[in-house]
C-alpha cells in the first residue's frame, strides 16, 4: 500500500510538472517562434537587398539570434551585396569595406555527391547566395552521423560519415540564398537532376557569436 501512494504520488508529480511547461514554457517558445517570422517578415534585415530571398531551409530563429547578437556586421554585408553588382564582379575573394568580412566570389559547377564534402564549423557561419544556376545541397542528420575527421580548430572545420537516406537533399536556385549555423552540417555543390551543373555563388563567413 505504502508503495502504491509512493508511486501515486510520483506520477501526480510527474504529471503537474509536464502540465507547468506545457502552460508556462511552449507558449513562450511558440511567441518566440512566431516574433521570429514576423521580424524576418518585415525585412529590415535586409537593408535594402532585394537580389534574393533565404530559401526555406532557413533556421530563421537562429538568424534572428545571430543577427541580433552582430547587428553591425550583418548590415555591413547586406549593404554590400544591395550596393554590388553580383553578376559582373570578378572571380575571387573580395574584402568588403569597413570590415572584416570577405566575399567569396565563386565560378564553379555541382559535383557528384561522393566527390563533395561534408562539413560543419564552429567560429564561423556560412552565408551563401546563388547568383547564377541552381547549388546542391545537403543538411545531415546528427543521429545517424559519425565524426570522420575530428575538429580542425586552424581550418575551423569538422567532417563527417553520413547516412545518405536520412540526409535532407534540396536545390539552390539564383536568386537565393542560405545560411548554415555551426548546428546545420552540410554538404554543397551537390549535382542536381539539371543538364546544366554550372553555377555563380558568393560566400561569406559571418562571425559565430555564441
Amino acid at each position: 500500500m505504502t508503495r502504491y501512494i509512493y508511486n501515486h504520488k510520483l506520477t501526480s508529480v510527474v504529471k503537474y510538472a509536464l502540465l507547468f511547461y506545457l502552460f508556462t514554457f511552449l507558449p513562450l517558445s511558440v511567441s518566440a517562434q512566431n516574433d521570429a517570422r514576423t521580424w524576418m517578415k518585415k525585412g529590415e534585415w535586409a537593408h535594402g537587398f532585394k537580389k534574393a530571398k533565404a530559401h526555406k531551409s532557413l533556421n530563421i530563429d537562429e538568424f534572428q539570434r545571430q543577427y541580433q547578437k552582430n547587428t553591425e556586421q550583418w548590415k555591413t554585408l547586406f549593404s554590400w551585396l544591395r550596393d554590388t553588382d553580383l553578376l559582373t564582379i570578378p572571380k575571387g575573394k573580395h574584402p568588403i569595406p569597413g570590415s572584416t568580412l570577405v566575399a567569396s566570389v565563386e565560378d564553379s559547377e555541382n559535383s557528384p555527391l561522393e566527390k563533395r564534402n561534408t562539413e560543419s564549423h564552429r567560429k564561423k557561419i556560412d552565408f551563401m547566395v546563388v547568383v547564377k544556376g541552381t547549388e546542391g545541397f545537403a543538411l545531415l542528420d546528427h543521429e545517424s552521423c559519425t565524426v570522420s575527421q575530428m575538429y580542425n580548430e586552424q581550418k575551423d572545420v569538422m567532417r563527417y560519415n553520413y547516412v545518405k537516406e536520412k540526409t535532407n537533399f534540396f536545390n539552390v536556385k539564383s536568386g537565393q540564398f542560405v545560411i548554415f549555423f555551426p548546428s546545420d552540417w552540410h554538404i554543397a555543390k551537390v549535382q542536381t537532376k539539371k543538364k546544366d551543373q554550372t553555377i555563380r555563388v558568393i560566400v561569406v563567413k559571418m562571425d559565430y557569436i555564441d
